[in-house]
């Protein structure tokens, strides 16, 4: 039975395709943004969260730790070394408050299915349906494959996200199973997007062009990130890349927001993004949106 790592599967959502939809997030990313918004999905193993403010002092956690990861000081909550865990668990199967958990479960497509088909009314509704996201679904191909094709089967219409940062095979298998491709074009200068997301971007361009020659149907998304690619270059590179690609569905503007930071200490993570890049004001992101239109561009979502 073929089984994915999730990490997360997000009922009611409204902001990765049409509809109501589920998202289903897939654990592991080959790209590291600066700015990604859900930094415990970057590694394609499971990780530990801790939250010391849930922690009540009850010392469960600390002899079961084989690697003595774990401490109870005379005052305060459990202290957790994370050079020494191995993330193995053991310490979350006694945690009553739920303090310590483990993101990243292996799941099987009838399961994941299973939650998913809870909302068929909605979908049928609101033209809604399922969403793949990540990480990078593309970073787990044969079981997003498998889950779309089961998806179809049901007539679920079916989305998927992605930053198009795999091999062209990978994009292939899917091209019948998905209806919307939400792809990610995050920085036009490859030098820059290097810098910005570990990878150059020719691999996502030359994957983007190849799909549009397919006919697959295609939402660029663009997140917006002050300091960085927000700047009238880029926005000159998407309107070359829009007329270079005219059956694009349109494009999204996705302006930065910085919720993510919240979720560093859970994960023992830190910053790589300056404090000092904050989310855009309205009139800016509308600066953006009317700079496109201004162009030509068709912008959808905002």
């Amino acid at each position: 039975m073929i089984t994915g790592r999730i990490f997360d599967i997000q009922r009611f959502s409204i902001h990765d395709g049409p509809g109501i939809r589920t998202t289903v997030f897939l654990q592991g990313c080959p790209l590291n943004c600066l700015w990604c918004g859900n930094p415990e999905s970057i590694s394609p193993q499971p990780v530990l969260s801790y939250e010391a403010e849930r922690c009540i002092r009850c010392g469960e956690c600390v002899p079961v730790c084989p690697e003595r990861a774990l401490t109870l000081p005379r005052a305060g909550p459990a202290v957790l070394s994370r050079p020494r865990c191995t993330v193995c668990g053991q310490c979350i199967a006694v945690c009553a408050p739920h303090a310590l958990e483990l993101v990243g479960e292996l799941r099987s497509v009838p399961d994941v299915l299973q939650v998913v088909l809870r909302d068929r009314d909605y979908y049928q509704a609101s033209g809604g349906g399922l969403t793949l996201s990540g990480g990078e679904p593309l970073f787990q191909p044969a079981f997003a494959a498998a889950l779309l094709e089961a998806a179809q089967q049901q007539d679920l219409h079916c989305c998927i996200e992605t930053s198009g940062y795999a091999p062209w095979g990978a994009l292939a298998d899917l091209l019948p199973l998905v209806d919307l491709w939400l792809y990610d074009y995050k920085e036009t200068d490859s030098v820059k997007h290097e810098a910005f997301t570990g990878k150059p971007n020719r691999l996502i361009v030359e994957n983007l062009e190849r799909l549009h020659a397919a006919g697959a149907t295609i939402r660029l998304r663009c997140p917006m990130i002050p300091q960085h690619n927000a700047r009238t270059e880029h926005l000159e590179g998407i309107v070359a890349l829009s007329r270079r690609l005219p059956n694009l569905t349109g494009v999204e503007l996705l302006p930065y927001y910085d919720y993510w930071r919240a979720k560093l200490p859970r994960f023992g993570l830190t910053a790589r993004l300056s404090d000092s890049v904050r989310a855009p004001d309205a009139p800016t992101v509308r600066s953006w949106q009317q700079f496109l239109r201004d162009r030509g561009v068709n912008i959808v979502g905002g």
